[in-house]
């Protein structure tokens, strides 16, 4: 079983923030390939959806708050180490995300900047396509929502 938090980045251990920012590289940059600007200066307004196993962090995402990200609220960095995703970990982070999403922001849209190969992924959890697909740091995207 995945242990989930939700914290505020003020909360944050400096543990806990090096831990998150070690998984998004290791998803991000190392296993994709991918040189970008992770660190974006948006961490400090998230809401961070933080999964753990035997305390280390496995599984985690980002989310915001209508207008700090998206117009609508939006759910991103969805990460999962790549030891973990046999465990359905991405679903249950994401499950606890669109649930903080309704508990702090209310019932409303949820926008994500989904990773194209994932559109099935996202699709079981009820998010629809909007729109047509695009490049986002060399990797191919696709916006979906959840109404």
């Amino acid at each position: 079983m995945l242990d989930i938090i939700v914290k505020e980045f003020n909360e944050l251990s400096i543990q806990e923030l090096y831990n998150i920012l070690q998984l998004r590289s290791d998803v991000f940059v190392v296993e994709q390939n991918c040189v970008y600007q992770d660190l974006d200066g948006k961490d400090a307004k998230a809401l961070h959806v933080i999964g753990t196993k035997n305390n280390r962090v496995v599984a985690y995402t980002r989310i915001f708050k209508p207008g700090n990200y998206f117009d609508e609220s939006s759910i991103g960095r969805v990460a999962v180490h790549k030891d973990h995703r046999k465990y359905g970990y991405g679903k249950d982070i994401m499950q606890a995300s669109i649930n903080a999403v309704h508990e702090k922001f209310g019932k409303e849209k949820i926008k994500i900047s989904a990773q194209t190969y994932l559109k099935k992924f996202y699709t079981e959890l009820g998010f629809k396509v909007k729109g047509e697909d695009y490049l986002e740091d060399g990797i191919p995207h696709i916006t979906m929502i959840k109404e």
